[in-house]
C-alpha cells in the first residue's frame, strides 16, 4: 500500500484551513498532519510532524509565507519538505519571492478542489513545476519590470558546466514541460529526460524545477515573452 502524502496546512483563516482539511482528508492518498495559523507555527509543525508538503498562504502573521518557506528551505533536516504557495492572484509578485525562497510552485486560492489535490500530488513527487504557464509568465513579468540596474543577466559560472543537451532540457523545463513532454520533444526516453533534469538540478544547486525556472529567466537563457 502506498504511503499517503503527509500534508501540513498553513493559513491564518480558520475556515479556510477547515475547508482545505476536509478536502485533503477526502483523498485516499493524503492525510492532514497539522494546521498552522502563522508562519512560525508552520515551521514548528513541519519539524514535529515530518510533513511531506506544506500548503502555505503568502500572507500570515508572525512570519509570512515567504519567510517561513525560506526558513524551511534552509533547514537541512527538512530538505525533503515541499512548499506549495497559495495566493489570491496569480500576478502577485510575492510568488516570485516565494519561489526564490524555495517554494516548489503556487496555486491561486479560487482553483477547483480537484486541481488543488492534483497540485499537491505533483509538488509532492517533484515531477513537474505546478502551473508552469502562469508561473513562467509571472516570472517573466517581474523580470521585465524596471528596477535598479534592470534584471540580472549575469550567467552563473555553474551554467557553463551544463552540456548542450542539458542546456536544451533546462530551456524546456523553464517553458513548463514535464519529463514526458521533454522526452517527446527531444526524442529521449522519459527516464533519460528525468536523469538530465536531476543532473541539472545538481549542477545548479537547485532544490527543484521551480528553482530551475528562476535560474533560466534570471540568467537570460529563456527570454520573457518567448515560447
Amino acid at each position: 500500500m502506498t504511503t499517503p502524502i503527509r500534508v501540513l496546512l498553513a493559513d491564518d483563516q480558520t475556515l479556510v484551513r477547515a475547508a482545505f482539511a476536509m478536502l485533503v482528508e477526502s483523498a485516499p492518498d493524503m492525510v492532514v498532519v497539522g494546521e498552522a495559523g502563522t508562519g512560525k507555527e508552520a515551521v514548528e509543525l513541519a519539524r514535529t510532524t515530518r510533513a511531506d508538503l506544506v500548503v502555505m498562504d503568502v500572507r500570515m502573521p508572525d512570519l509570512d509565507g515567504i519567510e517561513a518557506t525560506r526558513v524551511l528551505a534552509a533547514d537541512e533536516d527538512l530538505a525533503g519538505v515541499k512548499v506549495l504557495i497559495l495566493t489570491t492572484y496569480d500576478t502577485d509578485e510575492h510568488v516570485v519571492e516565494a519561489l526564490r525562497a524555495g517554494a516548489s510552485g503556487f496555486l491561486v486560492k479560487d482553483t477547483r478542489p480537484a486541481d488543488l489535490l492534483d497540485a499537491i500530488r505533483v509538488v509532492a513527487t517533484g515531477e513537474a513545476l505546478l502551473s508552469p504557464g502562469p508561473t513562467a509568465r509571472l516570472i517573466a513579468q517581474v523580470l521585465r519590470a524596471p528596477g535598479p540596474g534592470g534584471p540580472a543577466r549575469a550567467v552563473p559560472a555553474r551554467l557553463a558546466a551544463l552540456t548542450p543537451r542539458e542546456h536544451q532540457v533546462l530551456v524546456l523545463v523553464a517553458r513548463g514541460l514535464n519529463n514526458a513532454d521533454i522526452a517527446e520533444a527531444l526524442g529521449l526516453s522519459p527516464l533519460t529526460a528525468k536523469t538530465h533534469v536531476s543532473r541539472i538540478m545538481g549542477k545548479l544547486d537547485a532544490r527543484d524545477r521551480a528553482q530551475l525556472v528562476i535560474v533560466a529567466y534570471e540568467s537570460g537563457i529563456v527570454q520573457p515573452g518567448t515560447e
